[in-house]
């Protein structure tokens, strides 16, 4: 009897430790932890902040007054037009203000195409330049040309991310979002040597050649009807992305529905999803539905134009919601 309490005590034990991790995986992130921690209980509430970077704040105190709430998530941008070039450094110290107060931070990058120079417009001659097919093999190629000019791009943005780094700051960093919208360079290129080859060299090259440690990968892409197939199409790799993300502007006609929360249920296999933008916010209905949802990012003065303040204020004050005041801080490590 004695022995078949051992083992029954240890099979127990055992039992609770496998459901214990398969709940709550553990990484070095306490962000990505907590977005373990909080799947399919709670959605962190976020809001970006396009340009200027000159106030890189502008949106999240936007949205603060409309609420009375701020949001969980604040995110930046590199951005590309000369202003926000020159004040990149502005949205650099609100990141790490933004993480000292207890949100999640998230950087994003509308950037030039390497055939041009930075900074660049919002045309064919920048961030909506289409690249050749043998221009595209010059940018995936190691040593081609425009690999090198794509290098020497990210030698200077690993300058802020190094510094967040120092500051212990940890980045939510979604490089080539909306990576099935081929309006960007960057974008629309299916296959292992299409833009997903262009986000594992970038992947590869701060993390190994500049030894960056604070980057949470986000791997996006748009609510297309094509959704299911491209969530295949464009995987860079399960070992290149921490959450998966997906841009909701209802592209497809249909908005919030279980079809693409479950495509990126699956396709996520385990890992934390989110919406990455939408223009739409979500109602607690549907995150009481799809509630493994771990944050919402609505872009900046689109939340303004397509939801009312009462619609706004209801979402805020959801108990399926996380703002600012219930973040638990990154003081102290998050527990599993």
């Amino acid at each position: 009897m004695k022995n078949f309490n051992i083992i029954r005590q240890f099979c127990l034990t055992a039992l609770f430790a496998v459901l214990y991790f398969q709940g709550s995986a553990q990484t070095n992130f306490k962000s990505l932890n907590y977005l373990y921690r909080i799947s399919g209980s709670k959605t962190v509430a976020g809001i970006h902040n396009r340009e200027p970077n000159a106030n890189p704040c502008l949106w999240t105190d936007s949205i603060s007054v409309l609420s009375g709430k701020t949001p969980g998530l604040w995110s930046g941008d590199f951005l590309f037009l000369n202003d926000d070039v020159d004040a990149r450094w502005n949205m650099i110290y609100q990141a790490e203000k933004a993480w000292k107060k207890g949100s999640i931070v998230n950087i994003m990058w509308h950037t030039c195409s390497p055939v041009f120079t930075e900074p660049c417009a919002w045309d064919s001659t920048g961030v909506l330049d289409h690249l050749s097919d043998e221009e595209w093999t010059s940018l995936i190629t190691d040593g081609g040309t425009l690999n090198n000019t794509w290098k020497k791009r990210l030698d200077g943005i690993a300058v802020y991310l190094q510094y967040l780094e120092d500051k212990n700051v940890e980045v939510l960093f979604r490089p080539f979002h909306e990576m099935n919208q081929p309006v960007f360079w960057w974008a629309g290129r299916k296959g292992g040597n299409g833009t997903s080859k262009l986000y594992r060299i970038t992947h590869d090259y701060l993390k190994y050649n500049k030894g960056l440690t604070n980057l949470i990968w986000v791997w996006d892409l748009q609510d297309f009807s094509t959704l299911e197939a491209d969530l295949k199409d464009y995987n860079p790799g399960n070992e290149y992305w921490d959450v998966l993300a997906f841009d909701m502007y209802s592209s497809d006609g249909k908005g919030y529905t279980l079809a693409k929360y479950n495509a990126c249920l699956q396709a996520a296999g385990g890992k934390p999803i989110a919406i990455g933008e939408c223009q739409v916010l979500p109602t607690s209905a549907e995150l009481e539905e799809q509630p493994k949802w771990t944050f919402f990012m609505s872009w900046a003065e689109l939340t303004i134009k397509h939801n009312t303040i009462a619609q706004i204020k209801e979402l805020y004050g959801s108990s399926k919601v996380l703002v600012l005041d219930q973040m638990p801080g990154w003081s102290h490590d998050i527990e599993k």
